[in-house]
């Protein structure tokens, strides 16, 4: 048997990026023309259909080293630009590196003061003889949010509880990294009223919010059971026989993200976790209604970590010992997502992903009605490794799908749903997913490990979403 190892997750990277910067010299150059567009109060910039036209390549020495710009032409990504896509692509996720780091400073504090610890050991005591339930409950809340308020980036900072959670129960650690990962993911998939995917969606695609929502819950259910039953089969087994486990070798120590011994659930415990889960709520509540984003969240940690110091009587020493550790802890995690953005930017500067996006459509229109709505799901899952970000991929793909699927006499809503499912399934294992590499090095779950669990749960999940897109174009969805 041929055992594949994937080196570390800055190597696997940097070769992600070296071959996509390899195929700007293979593969054509082109654009759509774009367009801004209002949507609401928002404004913003969508691809034009039936505007694609092919760049001429410049291929020169000087233009292979060091990059050369001509106007009316496009010169593939130079031996310097492979080197620059990292830097560039820390800048461009600027904002999401030091969200990050704050999210590790937040956690270190609040784990200073016991307040994990104390609760985390109530809940275990509280549901001692139905772990299940306590397993089910957790996993339905992170379900929910995702589907319903697109929670993702926010749910980093719950990555040490759920593996103390996991520790606590006798299961490893990846177990509870796909406790956490695999609701958001599929949640994500169903987008019930994700503000992030469905809804901008259905803007693009002229229709109303929140149409189709009942073919949607069916999702739901169903993803909200098989990603349920599947973690739940891989704990059971390695809770049995722990030599089955994935990372039977892993000490699983927890000593990074500080002392986890049993603590008394104290009044200060309350005010904290009381405190912080309702400055946590009206953060969520704040980006569903008022459009905010990363900067305004960071804000809002930085404020709770302040408070939160002061409630537990902390002094101004101890509260910076405990930020600047949570600070060590997070720079693998941080500087993962920029080095996962770097691919991004050779794909832009090579001016190859609208190429793509072009040849994808025209095989598309050539294909049978169920075929090419199944297709879309393919094309959708293949651009979110280009463009690993949902409202991202909607404004480009979703101004071609819209005018395709009416020619394919496929519903608007059966092209809408084809997006759901292709970005936020692949979202599972593509490794250009900052958030999903930024939690998997908080873990220290390699993504080698990752995909050996979670590829059949991807394949499982591929089969059922193509399954419910025959189904919506037999009903008429």
């Amino acid at each position: 048997m041929i055992k594949i190892k994937i080196p570390h997750v800055f190597i696997f990277l940097f070769w992600i990026i070296i071959i996509c910067s390899l195929l700007s010299y293979v593969i054509p150059s082109g654009s759509f023309e774009r367009t801004t567009k209002d949507y609401g109060s928002i404004t913003q910039t969508v691809v034009v259909p039936n505007s694609y036209k092919e760049i001429p390549k410049n291929y020169t020495l000087k233009a292979a080293l060091i990059g050369e710009n001509i106007e009316g032409k496009s010169s593939p990504v130079s031996v310097l630009g492979v080197f620059s896509a990292i830097p560039k692509g820390l800048g461009d996720s600027a904002i999401l590196v030091f969200y990050v780091f704050i999210i590790g400073a937040l956690f270190s504090l609040i784990q200073q003061t016991g307040t994990i610890n104390a609760f985390l050991f109530a809940l275990i005591a509280r549901f001692k003889n139905r772990p299940k339930l306590l397993l089910f409950l957790v996993y339905m809340t992170i379900f929910s949010g995702a589907s319903f308020m697109g929670i993702a980036a926010e749910t980093i900072a719950l990555v040490p509880v759920f593996l103390v959670l996991s520790k606590r129960l006798g299961y490893d650690r990846l177990f509870g990294f796909a406790l956490l990962s695999v609701p958001i993911y599929l949640g994500w998939s169903c987008g019930v009223t994700n503000p992030f995917n469905v809804q901008i969606a259905q803007i693009i695609a002229e229709l109303p919010i929140g149409s189709g929502i009942g073919f949607r819950l069916i999702l739901f259910v169903v993803y909200a059971v098989i990603g349920f039953y599947f973690i739940s089969r891989y704990g059971d087994k390695i809770k049995k026989k722990p030599s089955l486990s994935l990372m039977k070798n892993d000490q699983f120590n927890l000593d990074e993200f500080g002392s986890f011994k049993e603590e008394k659930f104290e009044r200060k415990h309350i005010y904290i976790l009381l405190f912080f889960t309702v400055s946590y709520a009206a953060i969520l509540i704040a980006v569903q209604t008022i459009g905010w984003g990363l900067v305004e969240m960071s804000a809002c940690f930085i404020g709770i970590l302040i408070v939160v110091s002061k409630v537990a009587g902390m002094s101004g020493d101890e509260s910076m010992a405990a930020f600047t550790k949570g600070l060590q802890i997070m720079i693998v995690p941080a500087l993962v997502v920029g080095v996962a953005r770097g691919i991004s930017v050779v794909l832009q500067e090579g001016m190859i992903i609208d190429t793509l996006l072009y040849n994808a459509s025209e095989v598309l229109l050539s294909m049978p009605k169920i075929a090419a709505a199944e297709g879309m799901l393919f094309f959708q899952s293949g651009m979110n490794f280009f463009i690993p970000s949902a409202s991202g991929q909607a404004l480009v793909s979703m101004p071609l799908m819209t005018p395709m699927s009416d020619i394919l006499g496929i519903s608007r809503q059966t092209a809408v749903l084809a997006y759901l499912l292709g970005d936020g399934l692949s979202n599972l294992i593509i490794p250009t997913n900052g958030v999903l590499m930024a939690m998997l090095g908080l873990a220290k779950v390699s993504y080698e490990k990752w995909f050996k669990l979670i590829l059949p749960l991807f394949i499982i999940s591929m089969i059922f979403a193509l399954a419910f897109i025959a189904i919506a174009i037999v009903i008429g969805y």
